[in-house]
């Protein structure tokens, strides 16, 4: 029995695809990871409801499904690093501060949305936390290398907050329905 050789077409000076956090309609700065993750960690939480003394004849207790949270994933120690350039770290920084903090012309006045993508669209998703290690500096006090730990959850595109469809509309809204 003859072997057969698989062959993999590669790709003439493959291009790294960088992983980035594109704002939903241009509402911030988009984020570009210098290095991509090395993992991404993706949790969804499934909400059950008990009553107390409702069990079943085995004595465990009886449940009802409540629903499902969004997904939540997280990118760890992302690094960031300007020490060849000499630039400040800061200016990565800055542009990823702006994921949790308040958008100032957006009339509901919150963080901006993200599709986070890398080589597809995974997620709609906000940042729920983040959090930064300067742990590189120059001589002269200039930061030039971060670790950055950012923490997102999942939204629904078509209703993510300031979205054309997260305000209720029709004869049922409450807006509507004033006593005159």
């Amino acid at each position: 029995m003859a072997s057969q050789t698989i062959v993999i077409p590669q790709k003439k000076n493959p291009q790294l695809e960088k992983a980035k956090l594109v704002a939903y309609n241009g509402e911030a700065t988009d984020i570009v990871l210098m290095f991509n993750p090395t993992d991404i960690t993706f949790s969804r939480k499934v909400d059950w409801e008990s009553k107390p003394g409702n069990r079943s004849t085995t004595l465990l207790p009886k449940v009802n499904f409540a629903g499902l949270q969004p997904y939540m994933f997280t990118l760890k120690q992302l690094l960031f690093d300007t020490y060849e350039t000499k630039e400040s770290v800061m200016d990565y920084i800055k542009i990823i501060r702006q994921g949790v903090e308040t958008i100032e012309n957006k009339p509901d006045k919150r963080p901006p949305v993200y599709i986070f993508r890398w080589r597809t669209d995974y997620h709609y998703c906000v940042m729920t936390n983040l959090s930064y290690t300067l742990n590189m500096f120059l001589t002269d006090g200039t930061p030039v290398r971060a670790l950055v730990d950012i923490s997102l959850q999942q939204v629904d595109e078509p209703n993510s907050p300031g979205g054309n469809l997260s305000t209720p509309k029709g004869p049922n809204r409450p807006l509507d329905n004033k006593i005159k």
